[in-house]
């Protein structure tokens, strides 16, 4: 009986202690957060000589006073195509700037989930610029200027006050592209809050 009164004790004291700190240090007007990102572009392709996709990014957060945030940042992303035994990359270097309104969160606000509306502009080149292939075939598309936006959903998990994991899904839309106006994006990251 006394070990279980012992046992119970500890761990509603470690529960409040848990609970003080995690609404001490979060989500503070004016914080600002590094993250990293990386995620699959439409679908998942793992077999080898099929198509590849995946997209990779950083951006600086900041915190505003009502607990949503600015988003500044870069992506690459990559998207490869078959080409008999070939793979030809086409490849968008992006810049954003959006804002992502928190909805959701716990009671202990260790988890938060947002949606966020970025503007999006930057460069698409297909096969590097390169349009003769190694069997003589030309490349009808052209290297272009990007623009548009991208709406992401986002869930946030804080594993100390100063790190978080990332689960975002997001939807580019493009103009300008000479494959795709539309890319989904499901993938994770880490953001590192810096004060």
């Amino acid at each position: 009986m006394n070990r279980i009164t012992l046992i119970i004790t500890l761990a509603f004291s470690l529960s409040l202690a848990l609970c003080g700190q995690a609404h001490a240090q979060r989500y503070l007007p004016g914080q600002k957060g590094l993250q990293v990102t990386a995620s699959a572009v439409d679908g998942f392709y793992l077999e080898k000589g099929n198509k590849q996709a995946f997209a990779g990014g950083i951006a600086l957060t900041t915190y505003t006073k009502n607990g949503n945030r600015w988003v500044f940042g870069g992506e690459y992303l990559q998207k490869s195509y078959q080409y008999k035994t070939e793979l030809i990359p086409t490849v968008q270097f992006t810049v954003e700037g959006g804002y992502y309104y928190k909805f959701l969160s716990d009671p202990s606000k260790t988890v938060f989930f947002s949606i966020g509306a970025s503007a999006m502009a930057g460069y698409e080149t297909v096969n590097w610029g390169e349009k003769l292939l190694f069997d003589g075939a030309t490349i009808s598309s052209e290297d272009n200027f990007l623009y548009g936006g991208a709406v992401t959903f986002e869930v946030e998990t804080y594993l100390s006050d100063r790190i978080v994991l990332l689960l975002t899904v997001r939807e580019r839309i493009l103009g300008g592209s000479s494959i795709n106006l539309f890319h989904t994006q499901i993938g994770g990251g880490i953001k590192f809050i810096l004060n």
